[in-house]
């Protein structure tokens, strides 16, 4: 290693990652260093393709080297990534997913699956590979909001269900099984058998991120999982008044108990209507991460009821923007909630 080089590994030890608190280069995030002419090129490796902190990285990097190391008067950084893996999963399931987030709420009708299918889509379009189960076996609606209400899913040569796939995501859900138009009557066991048979008799291949959309409530399939399948966490979507916020304090309350960790709240529908403000403080109220807020309009309802995920049909509008930003701090606080668990800390071994 030249000494101009030594130079720029030792300013950048001096960029702190801002999730796990500790320096790029010990955690081995910066590779394939070279110098060409007064700029130097490397790579950085993240733990997720949706990271929100690229631009911070950005600043932090260009801090530390242009004008502080003798010859360098630009940076040309390039991004890879690999998402870790959650050890629980591979203890508990031998599916080859590397992370399970929930997605919850303490009441219907706050926009959950609205939030689930566009967090799943919103990945999917950073790089990362998502699968999406629709857990809630009686009233499912990610088909609907997928624009997949037509088709069944296959099955292949080792007796496995091959997921539907629709903007990138790979997905799940007893609504491709059934009549639409007769009732799907189930207790607890049968509800549980459903969505075990979701995580294992499907193919998935390789995911980064198995997103399932819960049931509203505390009851059996919310319990199920968080109590029979190892989640990552779970994302807590409310509404801003008050009644809405009380019921997902009961959703984080149940994650509590059953010591699944919180990835964070999202307060969906601000705006005039329902105010806004109070998924932010039950978050600040519990010590969690607020993921963000999603505005109230017209177009994210009318995505769902036409299968046009807000995050792809209008990316560059409010809730679009909203809700590609939760999806990314979802990422970023996934990450941290796996690399405490992880099975294999890929920035630490890639070579």
């Amino acid at each position: 290693m030249s000494n101009q080089t030594e130079q720029i590994m030792a300013a950048l030890s001096t960029v702190i990652e801002p999730e796990l608190h500790q320096d790029i280069v010990s955690l081995n995030m910066v590779r394939d260093l070279e110098v060409v002419g007064n700029m130097a090129r490397f790579t950085i490796v993240l733990t997720t393709p949706a990271c929100p902190l690229k631009t911070v990285f950005e600043q932090r990097c260009s801090a530390a080297l242009v004008g502080r190391v003798p010859g360098i008067e630009k940076l040309d950084i390039r991004w890879d990534s690999q998402v870790p893996t959650d050890r629980k999963i591979n203890g508990m399931l031998d599916v080859p997913m590397r992370s399970i987030i929930a997605v919850a709420s303490g009441k219907g009708g706050v926009g959950k699956s609205t939030v689930a299918t566009n967090v799943a889509v919103a990945l999917a379009e950073a790089g990362a590979r998502v699968g999406l189960i629709d857990a809630d076996i009686l009233n499912p609606n990610i088909p609907m909001m997928m624009g997949l209400s037509a088709g069944r899913p296959r099955v292949n040569q080792n007796n496995k269900m091959v997921p539907i796939e629709s903007y990138g995501v790979k997905t799940m859900s007893t609504g491709y099984l059934i009549d639409p138009s007769k009732p799907m009557i189930m207790r607890g066991p049968m509800l549980h058998g459903a969505i075990r048979q979701f995580f294992t008799d499907v193919e998935w291949g390789q995911l980064d991120y198995m997103i399932v959309d819960l049931p509203p409530g505390t009851g059996d399939a919310p319990l199920s999982l968080a109590q029979s399948f190892p989640l990552t966490g779970a994302i807590v979507v409310t509404q801003p008044q008050d009644v809405a916020v009380s019921d997902a304090l009961r959703s984080v309350a149940m994650f509590e108990a059953l010591n699944v960790p919180i990835i964070g709240i999202v307060e969906n529908m601000t705006g005039d209507f329902f105010g806004e403000g109070g998924g932010e403080r039950l978050a600040t109220e519990r010590g969690l991460s607020f993921l963000g807020r999603v505005p109230l309009e017209a177009d994210v309802r009318k995505g769902g009821d036409y299968g046009r995920p807000i995050v792809a049909a209008e990316p560059d509008g409010p809730a679009g923007l909203a809700l590609a930003q939760v999806a990314r701090n979802t990422a970023a606080r996934a990450s941290v909630l796996m690399l405490q668990n992880a099975d294999v800390i890929p920035i630490n071994v890639i070579g």
